[in-house]
């Protein structure tokens, strides 16, 4: 007990004197400690004429009449233009408690025109495994809006048929966590890195002791802890606030060919290289001319397409690289020239081929 008592008077000494650095909590999860995904299917109910008249909505219109001891006649279709059937899902927090509520998020899957004006009926939420794991009910905000008009046309602001519900969902049963399980916590890194998995490991250990902390592989560091739960989570308290400089990352250039978007990694070197860069612009044009025959000639006038061909080409321009051009060296050069996305893709496309890039070039 002693040791953790010394940990946590330490503890603000290393993070006073850390600069530039990350805390452990801002660039890793602990193992265990995660979010579960439940998913239900209900019914939304008091919509002003927004709803649908489908086969599954009036089945399961039918089917919740059941549950309250009413049965409804086959041969009676009910119209029910203000329901619509919904899938209803939420992500249950670690360590949530029964009685507990949390946000809940309401889809339309039918042909309902909006939700506005909609109440979620009680509505069962499971898990992967089946279990039921909290009970959804209660008055839906949509922030979307349509209209449509008799000719048909119509106006869509944002997504009507998706609404929330703050709050709105109970949680019945608590997912059991192994946080408190075993002798080790383990830190899996957001951005495995052999050297930023190393260096979390050698901060834990100039706290707490040699051989406290051992990198597992490039995501994962294992670190002994009490069994006690109490400890435990004072002890993880005082490690995840600890500041320590992750690894820089690799040298990427991203290029995003749907937007035009390039993003060049600081760590991006280039090998001696030479560019030229040119413009070329071809224009296409369709004229139409009138072809009268002679006075004496029998003929008929006539309309004929006449095509227009020209190609106007740029002062082209070169510029060379030495070796270690970085980031902001390239990125000068490039502007000078006045490349523009589409050329700076092509550029970077052929320095590649070149064998003049020491970094990775993405395309996405």
């Amino acid at each position: 007990m002693k040791l953790f008592k010394v940990i946590l008077a330490t503890c603000v000494l290393v993070l006073s004197q850390a600069v530039h650095a990350e805390r452990i909590k801002d660039v890793s999860m602990v193992e265990g400690v995660r979010s579960n995904q439940l998913v239900g299917y209900g019914l939304v109910v008091g919509l002003p004429g927004t709803g649908e008249q489908s086969r599954f909505t009036e089945q399961s219109f039918k089917a919740m009449l059941n549950g309250f001891g009413i049965t409804l006649p086959d041969s009676l279709k009910p119209k029910i233009k203000n329901v619509a059937a919904v899938a209803v899902h939420a992500d249950l927090p670690p360590f949530v408690k029964p009685g507990q509520n949390i946000d809940i998020t309401v889809s339309s899957i039918g042909s309902a025109g909006s939700l506005r004006g909609g109440t979620l009926l009680q509505t069962f939420l499971k898990g992967v495994d089946g279990n039921v794991y909290a009970i959804a009910q209660g008055s839906l905000i949509v922030g979307g809006l349509g209209a449509e008009g008799l000719d048909g046309s119509r106006v869509v602001i944002n997504t009507p048929t998706v609404g929330r519900v703050p709050n709105g969902a109970t949680v019945e049963r608590a997912v059991a966590s192994p946080f408190t399980q075993g002798d080790f916590i383990t830190f899996n890194l957001n951005r495995p890195d052999f050297t930023t998995a190393k260096r979390l490991a050698d901060t834990i250990n100039g706290l707490v002791g040699p051989n406290s902390a051992k990198p597992m592989d490039a995501a994962s560091v294992r670190v002994i802890a009490p069994r006690d739960p109490s400890q435990r989570v004072a002890y993880l308290a005082t490690l995840e606030n600890l500041e320590f400089k992750p690894a820089d990352t690799s040298a990427k250039i991203i290029v995003n060919s749907r937007t035009g978007t390039i993003v060049i990694g600081k760590n991006v070197k280039l090998q001696p290289a030479a560019i030229t860069h040119g413009g070329l612009t071809v224009t296409i044009a369709e004229d139409q001319v009138v072809s009268q025959p002679q006075s004496l000639a029998n003929g008929e006038t006539v309309v004929t397409r006449q095509s227009i061909v020209d190609v106007d080409q740029d002062d082209s321009r070169a510029f060379v690289f030495n070796p270690g051009v970085n980031l902001d060296d390239l990125v000068r050069a490039i502007n000078e020239v006045g490349a523009a996305p589409g050329d700076l893709m092509a550029i970077l496309e052929a320095l590649k081929e070149a064998g003049a890039i020491n970094g990775q070039l993405v395309v996405i």
